[in-house]
């Protein structure tokens, strides 16, 4: 059996970010170890953000991987982030927060919330100029009037011919 890896690069200026395809026979150990490095690689200049698990009876600390959130909110005076598996809370302040996000994965929608792009199914120009966002998992919000001018220039960036 072959134990090299056959490493094609192909330079494109549509891909925004590094796009990686693993094609292969079967999920092999080969193959897991491939996708853990290259994860360890993409994620050592973005950190995983700590929050706190209420679901469970003690409060438990947890590490949420950056790809993993679909959005980070605030509800009341507390911060959320929410993955398709679960809510976390937070104990830091959303601004505090947006200094540690990848700026090319997250995107500040409202005073209140920030998205990951990478989440993100269709974005749903109104025609009174509101503009709502659905996520993969169904999740649905909508970017503040404030914000409406970055969040066109950012589908703008992405090839999106907005009025």
């Amino acid at each position: 059996m072959k134990s090299m890896v056959d490493i094609e690069v192909v330079i494109n200026e549509k891909y925004i970010d590094p796009k990686v395809t693993i094609k292969t026979r079967a999920n092999t150990q080969q193959v897991q170890n491939i996708i853990c490095a290259i994860e360890n690689v993409s994620e050592n200049d973005f950190p995983h953000i700590v929050a706190i698990d209420n679901d469970s009876d003690t409060d438990k600390m947890v590490f949420i991987s950056q790809r993993d959130i679909v959005r980070v909110y605030t509800e009341g005076r507390k911060v959320f982030l929410q993955t398709e598996d679960g809510t976390y809370m937070l104990r830091r302040t959303l601004t505090g927060l947006e200094e540690d996000l990848n700026p090319h994965r997250f995107l500040r929608i409202s005073q209140s919330e920030i998205i990951n792009l990478y989440k993100v199914r269709c974005f749903d120009i109104g025609v009174s100029g509101t503009i709502g966002v659905e996520f993969d998992c169904g999740i649905k919000s909508w970017a503040s009037r404030s914000r409406m001018k970055r969040v066109r220039e950012m589908l703008r960036e992405y090839g999106a011919s907005i009025a």
